[in-house]
Formats: C-alpha cells, structure tokens, sequence
C-alpha cells in the first residue's frame, strides 16, 4: 500500500468524468488499497479515484468509523451507478477531502439503490439511506466530474472556489 497525495480545488482533474473498469485486476485492488491507507489518512470516510488523480469507477468508503465505534468497515465499489432514488429528500452537512476545511448543507435523495462491482468481481445491488446514501451519491459525482459544492448556490459556489483558486496562486497547501 501507499498514500497518494490527494488532489484539491481547483485542479482541473477533479472535472474529468471517469473511465468505466473494464474487469478486476491486481492494478484495480492495489489502488483500491492504496485508496484505503489515502482515504484513512486523512482522514476522510469516502474517496473517489479521480481525488487520486486516476481517471477510473472505483470509490472507497468505510463509514464505520464515522459512527464512532472505532472498527473498520472498508468497502470497494467497482462501477458504481445509482438505479433508483427515492423522492423525499435529505439534508446532510457534507465536506470533502479535495476541498478542505469547507462544508455546507447538501440535499440529496434520501435514499438510493446502486449497482457496483466488488473487488472480487461480483455484480451487487444494494438499498442504501442514511450517511451511506450520502456519502456514496458524493463519491458519484466525483466520477462524473461534479463537486458536492456544485449543489450550492452559484454564489457560495463561486466564492468557494475563488478562495481555493486564491491559495493555489500563493502556494497554500492545505494538509
């Protein structure tokens, strides 16, 4: 395994729309862990492969250790694409690790069913609501090129992105 250093806004990577895996391979499950040690790190509780600057369907998520237990629940989606989604609506306050230390109040569906390919190769679909129905319509849009700041207003989004555009000309990194 190996971190990988995540890409921030406003890199233009994090518009690209992702390639679709064409079948598990040892390359596909060693980003996936390289992903994991990225996505713990620093830390976060989901990580799309394009936040890595890889062009590919592949998402990390382990939203066990959000809920405080202290264990972990890894998780690998392959191809994610959302199937259904409900009507009624939720509000989660969202964050995410290409744009640091910003968070807003997101609504989304509140609940959703997927279909995705696990690191063995498996075709699942699965319900999803709560914080995983949150957080894997997040990771979604990464592969397609959108940022949960896209669901603000136009003038919070320009303003979010102005500040981050701002630091990269003065060489802030956030950490």
């Amino acid at each position: 395994m190996a971190l990988r250093e995540i890409i921030i806004l406003p890199d233009k990577q994090l518009r690209l729309i992702s390639k679709p895996v064409a079948e598990v391979t040892t390359e596909i499950r060693k980003l996936a862990d390289d992903m994991f040690e990225s996505m713990y790190d620093a830390p976060g509780i989901g990580l799309a492969a394009i936040q890595v600057a890889e062009p590919v369907r592949l998402i990390t998520m382990d939203l066990v250790r959000k809920e405080g237990n202290g264990k972990s629940e890894p998780r690998a989606f392959i191809n994610p694409e959302i199937i259904s989604a409900s009507d009624e609506m939720n509000v989660y306050e969202e964050g995410c690790l290409s744009i640091p230390e910003y968070y807003a109040d997101v609504e989304r569906p509140a609940r959703v069913r997927i279909r995705f390919t696990d690191l063995d190769g498996n075709v699942k679909e699965e319900d999803a609501d709560g914080l995983f129905a949150t957080c894997i319509q997040h990771e979604i849009d990464h592969l397609n090129g959108v940022l949960f700041i896209d669901h603000l207003s136009m003038l919070k989004r320009r303003m979010v992105v102005k500040k981050f555009e701002k630091a990269a000309k003065h060489g802030i990194k956030y950490v």
